[in-house]
């Protein structure tokens, strides 16, 4: 046999991203990007504008990126597992024969994917809160917006004819394996943590009408969802067995990739947003604001309590977009950057909230918005682009602080993700304000080695999540420590942050400015509907 290899595929809001892993070695041998054809989408194909806070996807886009990837890496090769991962909470409705309901009625933006950052769906999900339930108990009372529930419960309001049509309604990575292998096969990943699926009590019955009848049951985090179909394998060239394992939320995978799969260990993966991911193997009440916790829906064997930013690297995207310092974003990353890294901590008196894209711990609340105080005719851009780094670090200090005061201590905490590797100072500001050592992993494409690994997993390529770890995952580490004095300065300047977070007048008023925008835009003119 010329070699045996696994494959993992990382499903993210703007691109997939594929890597082919010898089985033997543990080596990437090769990786490939592609762009979604349709990107985030704001706009209908018309060019109609979506009302403000909606964010879809064209499911046939996931497809078209399955097929390169698979064909660029896999032709003529002996594969033995392949993994996904996919951005989350993304659900869709979807016929029973698999269908994306955007094939049938592509016209109507309900029939599209709501990616995770869709938002429109909040004010479903403070319904779904208010009503209560058992099935809250494990997410602090409350559902968000992103997540499967609200999205349902806007669809079935929203489109009711839309929803009568709607056999399934599905995470997209579960479209995607479904897509792959012939099978309908959901992931425990997803059905806990963003449809409160409960393995005694299965899903809520009564969130959302007929929702239940749209979901089937779930299978574990490294199983097999069957075999890569006969139509995929001569499209792409695939040999071997090609065992397609459940899929994955994208955060959730990157833990074996970076060794996360130990009792006390706390991941942050730093992206377009941030998640923070708790393991013990022992279970402990959900602490106050943190979003949720399941068992064995991240990693085998352990409780995983999950919190996270709606906002990370968007928020300092939106800013370098916004306010250019050269012909590509990237050029403007490094003046910012370079700029920053020259200014002491606090540098211009400002304190940002780092509400850019809404709150999600501990608030759960996507009307909130972003803040910036202490403003002067001296504040300078990368003044403000550094407040906004330390903003977003605080948001970070201020969920370790809720998992400690909890009884989950942080005894090792890992920072992973696409910025985590292009953005050292971020990383340096984050290990001054939380007063911690940090470990950042040397490894390329994490969450894509994370998949594949749980592939290896479906596939018996290897014993468990431990083993894959040690054979396919990060072999060294860089080591972030606080520079003295300066975490002196920003618990100083975090206090500044708590009190703002924490007055109401702060949040009634961002609440208020959400409905104002919500009023102008009904009365806009020309504006159509997306049902």
């Amino acid at each position: 046999m010329a070699g045996r290899y696994l494959i993992g595929l990382d499903y993210g809001t703007e691109s997939a991203r594929g890597v082919l892993i010898d089985a033997e070695t543990g080596a990437q041998v090769a990786s490939h990007t592609v762009d979604y054809p349709n990107g985030v989408m704001t706009r209908m194909r018309d060019g109609a504008e979506l009302p403000r806070g909606w964010a879809l996807q064209d499911a046939s886009d996931y497809l078209v990126a399955a097929r390169e990837i698979l064909t660029v890496l896999g032709t003529g090769k002996h594969i033995e597992s392949i993994g996904i991962d996919f951005t989350a909470s993304s659900p869709m409705p979807a016929h029973a024969d698999g269908r994306a309901l955007s094939q049938t009625h592509p016209d109507s933006g309900h029939a599209y994917v709501k990616l995770w950052k869709h938002a429109s769906a909040q004010h479903f999900a403070d319904a779904i809160n208010a009503r209560g339930g058992d099935f809250l108990t494990n997410f602090g009372g409350k559902v968000s917006g992103e997540w499967l529930l609200a999205k349902a419960a806007e669809l079935a309001r929203e489109a009711p004819d839309l929803w009568a049509q709607t056999d399934r309604f599905i995470e997209a990575g579960d479209w995607v394996v479904w897509q792959l292998t012939g099978q309908e096969r959901r992931s425990l990943a997803f059905a806990a943590y963003k449809a409160q699926y409960d393995a005694r009590e299965g899903y809520p019955t009564d969130a959302v009408d007929g929702l239940e009848a749209r979901l089937s049951a779930p299978f574990p985090i490294g199983t097999s969802a069957g075999r890569l179909d006969a139509a995929w394998r001569a499209d792409t060239g695939i040999e071997g067995p090609c065992t397609v394992a459940v899929a994955v939320i994208d955060s959730h995978a990157v833990l074996p990739a970076v060794g996360g799969v130990r009792d006390g260990c706390l991941v942050a993966a730093l992206g377009t947003s941030a998640v923070y991911l708790h393991l013990s193997s022992a279970f402990k009440p959900l602490p106050p604001g943190i979003e949720g916790v399941a068992k064995d829906a991240s990693v085998a064997g352990f409780w995983c309590y999950e919190a996270g930013q709606a906002g990370f690297g968007d928020t300092l995207a939106w800013f370098a977009r916004t306010f250019p310092r050269g012909a590509e974003l990237s050029d403007s990353f490094a003046a910012y950057n370079a700029e920053a890294a020259e200014l002491a901590p606090g540098a211009g008196r400002l304190v940002a909230l780092d509400w850019w894209s809404g709150n999600r711990v501990p608030l759960a609340d996507t009307k909130l918005s972003g803040l910036l105080v202490g403003l002067d005719t001296h504040t300078t851009a990368a003044q403000i682009y550094r407040a906004l780094m330390e903003a977003l670090c605080f948001g970070a200090r201020s969920v370790v602080e809720l998992f400690e005061a909890g009884g989950l201590p942080v005894e090792e905490m890992i920072v992973t993700s696409g910025l985590a590797a292009s953005n050292p100072l971020l990383v340096q500001i984050l290990a001054d304000v939380l007063g911690k050592e940090i470990r950042v992993p040397e490894i390329d494409n994490a969450t894509a080695v994370g998949a594949a690994i749980h592939g290896a997993v479906a596939g018996g390529v290897v014993a468990g999540f431990a083993d894959g770890a040690e054979r396919f995952g990060a072999r060294s580490f860089r080591r972030v420590s606080p520079v003295d004095g300066n975490t002196e300065v920003y618990a100083k300047l975090y206090s500044g942050y708590r009190a703002l977070a924490e007055t109401r007048v702060v949040r009634d008023v961002m609440h208020d400015l959400a409905e104002v925008e919500a009023s102008a835009g009904k009365q806009s003119a020309g504006r159509r509907s997306v049902a």
